[in-house]
């Protein structure tokens, strides 16, 4: 069986160390990692039943969370992830080895230094360009590529269109969806998810399915989502052809230029309605006779009395003065258009678009999905090479260079009359000040707010009234820990501040649920079992998606549930082996401190 020969091959290259427990190597300095450290502690909160050791740079960044901070880990300074850092990590023997540097090729790199030194090991790889996944899996076959922008930025998506929930996912053969009850058919529903009729006490899995609002359901056909979608494009309205004329006219020339050049065609106008009466000639003869005395002048006749001759030199200045304004025009709208397209200011009146502040790796992903959806999309970065500027410009995205901190880059892009402002930057402090902005330029705008400390985005919340704000490392976290500990973390679903995963659980011989009955799985607000694939059956065939309560849980049968982060620990406690007995400690001696200083 896989799951027992992996158990005894991992239990004697850690009888080696002289170490029984098992033993993860995180590497990097980020919310991402304090994060997933966090989540294996949760996952392992029994004392002493797992090492965890951290590689950090020598010098840390301060707006990220301090790592070293946690107790019960032991913390590696190192420059690079050479061999060398890996083996003052102890990284031979260990279980599984995360590698969460926002650096793709620095990862790749570190990944072949690692199986150096532990060629059995585990790895998780983070990476943005999610192209390169699949030769990263041929290189290293056991390993896990994960992106936590592509993870997090369904989740601001939806925020954005005022979805309930981004998760769309497929899973041994069937589509499931999050949605509101009334949207899908009873017999379409997998299982209740939340009660959300009360805004400010939203219940995460209620024992009594019934009363949950919002439910996981297969998608049979249309889903629910991707029609409400489809109707908030209607209302977003598309650039009309003559605001959009108007407005580049308003911002061809300077206002001063324009108002002289307005007032000698003035002139011109009434002086050629005057010739026109004083000829008795029609209109198409009077517009003739104006442009040619303006433009070419026209030979003086005395016989006329004096107002004509009079007329006749004023129009012949007027003449003169034209042309050179016409010339200035030209000249000056050409450089006004270059210095405007530069910064992004000319922007077309619109109405029902969503602006995404930062093209970084979040930002980038989330206009990409925008626009898949066919929603009206203006970017905001103070970098005109930015990571999606590129993607901006083959997607015919208008990106506004500027900093979206000030209020005049937010009236550029209309952010009055969008739909959503999605504010993903690095710098939470620019962020919230771009939040508060729009929030000033129009005070009913929908906020969706990227804030890296999860501490102070509770509390921006409540003191602005800004009702929604994400952190890409806590939405994502839950896949990276699922990964390093060798369970599959299926999807991840955010509801407001909380995030439910749906995992699949591999049960363990002699683990606290081998022999137990489905019944056991279940606990209120915590875990839902929504399917069980008795151990031996095939993926699509053997599933069983309205499971007995009643069937006894046998070693290798598979669990798949819908949980709240502590239900997945308690759960993964449950299906996994029972731990190994700790090595008799010498009397006399003090109990090691839990952490390492280093």
């Amino acid at each position: 069986m896989d799951i027992a020969r992996r158990a005894v091959e991992s239990g004697l290259r850690r009888r080696g160390t002289g170490d029984p427990r098992p033993h993860y190597v995180v590497c990097g300095q980020d919310a991402l990692v304090y994060h997933v450290v966090k989540g294996l502690l949760a996952t392992e909160q029994r004392a002493g039943t797992v090492r965890i050791t951290v590689v950090v740079p020598p010098r840390r960044r301060p707006d990220n969370p301090d790592v070293r901070s946690i107790r019960g880990i032991r913390v590696v300074k190192a420059e690079r992830l050479d061999e060398e850092a890996f083996r003052r990590a102890g990284l031979a023997g260990a279980e599984g080895l995360a590698l969460l540097h926002q650096d793709d090729v620095g990862n790749i790199h570190a990944a072949y230094c690692a199986q150096a030194v532990e060629p059995d090991v585990r790895l998780v790889l983070r990476m943005f360009n999610t192209r390169l996944a699949g030769g990263v899996r041929q290189l290293f076959p056991d390993s896990a590529v994960l992106s936590d922008a592509s993870m997090a930025a369904p989740a601001f998506v939806a925020a954005a269109l005022g979805e309930v929930a981004p998760t769309y996912f497929r899973h041994q053969g069937r589509t499931l969806h999050v949605a509101r009850r009334v949207d899908v058919r009873p017999e379409d529903v997998v299982c209740g998810v939340a009660d959300t009729r009360d805004p400010h006490r939203i219940r995460l899995l209620p024992a009594d399915e019934s009363t949950a609002d919002l439910v996981l359901a297969e998608a049979t056909g249309q889903p629910a989502g991707t029609e409400l979608a489809a109707r908030r494009l209607v209302r977003a309205r598309r650039p009309r052809p003559m605001l959009m004329t108007l407005r580049a006219v308003r911002s061809f020339a300077s206002r001063k230029l324009g108002i002289a050049t307005i007032a000698v065609l003035g002139v011109i106008a009434l002086l050629g309605y005057l010739i026109s009466r004083a000829e008795e000639v029609s209109p198409g003869e009077a517009l003739y006779l104006t442009l040619v005395t303006t433009l070419s002048g026209a030979d003086p006749d005395t016989e006329k009395d004096a107002a004509a001759q009079i007329m006749q030199v004023v129009l012949n200045l007027a003449g003169l003065a034209l042309i050179p304004l016409i010339t200035a025009v030209v000249v000056d709208g050409i450089v006004n258009a270059r210095l405007a397209l530069h910064a992004g200011r000319i922007q077309a009146e619109r109405a029902g678009h969503v602006v995404v502040v930062g093209l970084g790796n979040v930002g980038t992903r989330v206009m990409a999905q925008l626009n898949d959806f066919g929603i009206e999309v203006v970017a905001i970065d103070k970098d005109p090479e930015a990571r999606g500027a590129s993607l901006a410009r083959r997607l015919g995205v208008p990106l506004i260079e500027g900093d979206a901190a000030r209020e005049e880059t937010l009236r550029a892009a209309s952010v009055e009359n969008c739909q959503a402002l999605v504010v993903v930057s690095t710098d939470d402090v620019a962020n919230l000040q771009a939040a508060l902005n729009g929030r000033a330029v129009n005070e009913n705008l929908r906020v969706v707010l990227r804030l890296f400390d999860d501490d102070f985005a509770e509390r921006i919340s409540s003191a602005f009234d800004i009702g929604i704000s994400r952190s890409v490392s806590y939405l994502a976290a839950p896949s990276f820990t699922g990964a390093l500990l060798n369970r599959a973390v299926i999807a991840t679903i955010p509801l407001d501040r909380h995030v439910l995963v749906v995992a699949e659980a591999p049960v363990a011989p002699g683990s606290a649920f081998d022999g137990a009955p489905l019944s056991a799985v279940g606990r209120p607000d915590g875990v839902r079992l929504i399917a069980h694939t008795p151990a031996g059956q095939t993926a699509h065939s053997g599933v069983d998606w309205s499971p007995d309560p009643r069937m006894v849980i046998n070693a290798g049968d598979r669990l798949i549930v819908l949980a709240r982060r502590a239900g997945l620990s308690w759960l993964l406690r449950q299906t996994s082996p029972p731990p190994p007995a700790l090595p008799p400690q010498p009397a006399g001696l003090p109990t090691p401190r839990p952490a390492d200083p280093d």
